[in-house]
């Protein structure tokens, strides 16, 4: 009997035919014997036969057929070592994306997320950026640490346009204290220095939201009062300054190489205050070739005075045909513009500094009376430019190569009847018009400067500071002559039975009550302006402490430059709390 085969094992021709570079397939022999197992639904019923397999090898016992121990570790292992590959991609690319948020300071506003809704948007004035490289809104905190105080300005800017618009502020000053509460008055307790900003502090963690505090930078600024405490001193402030900075809030500080916590060059005072007089008009940062305005600021410490001026291109107009080459020339690029300025800090032309050198030179001049005597110290001194009838004990610091070096405590006493003139010559012997000029015209000092008269004849001057203190505080209005600042210093100084004028002025005679020196004052700013800076009498100047509700000053000046990329600092690494 010829074998019988099962039709459904028959190799067919598609086993033998090949297909381009594919293996042949290969049937399996017909020619042993296939194993039964007796179980019509195994799924080895038709496989070969093979007379030393086990019986339960492939079924074990049960009739179920499954994998040899090899297999099973083959199986296992290629199952584990794909679930390792899944895992290690996965975790490679979770790893990615947490460096990329965290190295990004996890910041909201990133450029992927960058455009808002009307109802989700940080600002009002528009729901997507000028530039979409830049944030919606940004934050930046400048602290000025004064001679007389420190202050703090936390601004919010929204980059809508080309140019950053500043829209809002948050203003505090230290408390005012008799010794002053400036850094410098700290001297050598640095860390009691640091603490003293605490309090402004405060008003930036409040000010600022959570999700924009990683990336707000912080800057310091000293100015004159601490640029005269000296080096060693100076320097443990703010390095203690810093310290306290970085550690105890969360605010990124501005890198040492670009000045986070410094003394400011009195140039850069100077100049960011009237970047941010003449950002504020909208003189600068537009299209508009707009004339700029010049600025004089009146410190504690120093006075600066900014400008552009204009030369004639005449060589025989009795003018240069451009600015001189020297320190006092600064060159600016803002807002698409270039612009060459003229500026100058006069250190220990401030008001505080002005006051310490008159009284200092009342001091030289009974000394030279009395050559002999010290006696005289003790008794009350006079002095023109206190209010008549008036007197104050006051400290007076002279020369150390002066006899009467060192601090000495004085009683000066105002003259009986007023003498506003002489007070004036005082306050006009201590600018040394007469000071050898190396580089002509100068101003005072010898300090080499154009003429505002010749190169600025028409454009405004802003005068701040304690220019605006001294004559806002009196009914002064937003704008007025050097003739009628006189007129106004002639009233002070006559003493009270001419202060009738101020009555209608809400605090202006507890103001003239309470500060005997507004005599001194008053006289050395005009000095100052007329004598020193030589304007014109009828020249008409503006004061103002705030434009469109912004203070002015140097500050947002230097805080516009920290919006740009690579101003000294990186957003921080949010901490994970747990």
């Amino acid at each position: 009997m010829s074998p019988s085969y099962n039709t459904s094992d028959r190799s067919g021709i598609w086993s033998y035919v090949p297909f381009g570079s594919s293996p042949r397939r290969r049937s399996v022999s017909s020619g042993l014997p296939l194993r039964h197992s007796g179980n019509s639904d195994s799924k080895d019923h038709n496989a070969p036969w093979d007379p030393f397999e086990k019986s339960d090898r492939r079924t074990g016992g049960n009739g179920a057929s499954h994998p040899s121990t090899l297999e099973s570790i083959q199986n296992a292992w290629m199952t584990q070592s794909r679930q390792a590959r899944y895992l290690k991609t996965g975790g490679v690319l979770t790893l990615i994306v947490l460096l990329y948020w965290v190295f990004s300071g996890g910041s909201s506003y990133s450029a992927s997320n960058n455009v808002y809704t009307p109802d989700n948007s940080p600002t009002t004035r528009c729901t997507k950026p000028h530039d979409l490289s830049k944030p919606l809104v940004q934050y930046a905190i400048m602290i000025d640490a004064g001679s007389t105080g420190s202050r703090i300005h936390v601004y919010k800017f929204n980059n809508c346009g080309p140019t950053p618009e500043l829209e809002h502020e948050e203003f505090k000053m230290t408390e005012k204290k008799s010794e002053g509460s400036g850094l410098s008055s700290y001297k050598t307790d640095a860390e009691g220095a640091a603490k003293s900003l605490d309090p402004l502090m405060e008003v930036a963690l409040s000010t600022v939201p959570d999700d924009y505090k990683s990336c707000t930078p912080v800057a310091v600024k000293a100015t004159a009062g601490l640029r005269l405490l000296g080096d060693e001193m100076s320097a443990k402030i703010l390095n203690a300054v810093r310290t306290r900075l970085e550690t105890k809030y969360p605010f990124p500080v501005v890198s040492k190489e670009k000045g986070g916590v410094e003394i400011m060059k009195g140039e850069d005072e100077g100049v960011f205050a009237w970047i941010t007089t003449n950002y504020l008009l909208g003189k600068i940062g537009g299209p508009d070739e707009t004339p700029t305005a010049a600025i004089l600021d009146l410190g504690g410490g120093s006075t600066q005075i900014v400008f552009q001026p204009t030369f004639k291109n005449s060589p025989h107009g009795g003018m240069p045909e451009k600015m001189a080459e020297g320190d006092h020339k600064y060159n600016l690029k803002f807002g698409g513009r270039d612009f060459e300025l003229y500026q100058h800090s006069h250190l220990g032309y401030g008001l505080m500094s002005a006051r310490n050198a008159l009284h200092a030179s009342v001091l030289d001049h009974m000394h030279k009376q009395n050559p002999n005597s010290k006696a005289w110290l003790s008794k009350p001194i006079p002095n023109s430019c206190i209010i008549p009838g008036m007197q104050k004990k006051i400290n007076v610091t002279m020369p150390p190569d002066h006899e009467l070096a060192g601090e000495r405590s004085v009683t000066m006493e105002g003259p009986v009847d007023a003498i506003p003139a002489q007070c004036r010559a005082l306050a006009e012997g201590i600018l040394y018009k007469d000071k050898a000029c190396t580089l002509h015209p100068c101003s005072f000092n010898g300090v080499h400067q154009p003429s505002l008269d010749k190169t600025f004849s028409r454009e405004d001057v802003y005068i701040f500071s304690y220019f605006y203190d001294r004559t806002h505080d009196l009914g002064m209005p937003e704008s007025f002559t050097l003739r009628e600042l006189l007129d106004l210093t002639e009233k002070v100084c006559g003493g009270e039975k001419h202060w009738n004028a101020f009555e209608g002025v809400e605090g202006a005679l507890t103001e003239l009550r309470d500060r005997p020196e507004w005599c001194l004052d008053l006289n050395f700013m005009s000095a100052l302006l007329h004598t020193g800076y030589e304007m014109p009498i009828d020249r008409e100047v503006k004061i103002a402490k705030k434009i469109k509700g912004n203070e002015l000053g140097w500050c947002l000046g230097a805080s516009l430059p920290l919006l740009e990329k690579e101003s000294g600092w990186e957003c921080r690494i949010k901490e994970v709390t747990r």
